[in-house]
């Protein structure tokens, strides 16, 4: 069943997880149409039938992505997402071969918590991923979320100056169509330093830091990890053409499942 008062979208089926990059096609003539009616500048569009799916296509892309880049420049740049979405995605990564030492690791945003509080995004991302592979601690580029939003911000956007273009954004999608910690309606989604400081976002903490929009588009690759019944509205709203946050990031590669789209 489709979305109430909704057009259909002529999405892609799911790809294999064994494909190689240059197999992941773009969005044809035909795709491209029904993108465009989505409201999102997407780069192709995939569904997958459950979340095990999606996770698992995903985290086998992270794997090319970063075998391409460490081949090219010797290094990949990526930015982690939280959420409950991108959690499986890293359990399935971790048991990928990633040439992890020429892997450099960011965050797409962080709860101003104290350092190694459970509601921290780079707890989860060390509980599922980072403690179970080889990666140097000083490839781990945390967010001194603790520090407060603002001194975080600016020395996150310090750092970040020498390492722009990330080669690989990951997004999940809040149910408001948030991505990271840029919000709808708060003045740090129109911010455009490379990191903002986030204040009153609309659930707890509302003290943040997240990487900008302008961080977020000018990467190499965007890929959105976008799971749940719970993400419908929002991906209704943007098919109708409201400009929520994630609708704002361009040429992204968005993994859709099934619960997501309709009931």
């Amino acid at each position: 069943m489709r979305m109430a008062n909704m057009p259909p979208l002529m999405m892609k089926p799911a790809m294999p997880v064994s494909l190689s990059p240059s197999s992941l096609p773009q969005a044809r003539e035909r795709d491209a149409v029904s993108l465009r009616e989505f409201h999102i500048n997407a780069q192709a569009v995939f569904v997958h039938e459950d979340t095990e799916g999606l996770s698992a296509a995903a985290a086998q892309r992270v794997a090319e992505l970063a075998a391409q880049a460490i081949a090219a420049r010797g290094v990949f740049h990526i930015a982690l997402a939280g959420g409950a979405t991108p959690r499986r995605c890293y359990e399935k990564l971790r048991r990928l071969p990633v040439d992890w030492e020429h892997v450099q690791v960011y965050f797409g945003d962080e709860r101003c918590l104290p350092a190694g509080d459970a509601g921290r995004n780079d707890r989860m991302a060390r509980e599922t991923l980072l403690e179970h592979i080889a990666i140097p601690p000083d490839n781990i580029h945390a967010i001194p979320a603790e520090l407060g939003a603002r001194e975080a911000a600016a020395r996150y956007a310090a750092m970040l100056e020498n390492a722009a273009p990330l080669d690989l954004v990951l997004l999940g999608m809040g149910e408001d169509g948030h991505i990271a910690s840029l919000f709808p309606g708060n003045p740090a989604t129109d911010s455009k330093a490379l990191a903002v400081p986030v204040f009153n976002a609309p659930k707890p903490p509302p003290e943040r830091v997240s990487l900008g929009m302008v961080t977020l588009n000018a990467a190499r690759q965007r890929i959105f990890l976008v799971a749940g019944a719970g993400k419908r509205d929002a991906l209704g709203q943007m098919l109708l053409g409201k400009s929520l946050p994630a609708a704002c990031i361009a040429a992204a590669e968005w993994h859709l499942d099934r619960a997501a789209l309709s009931g």
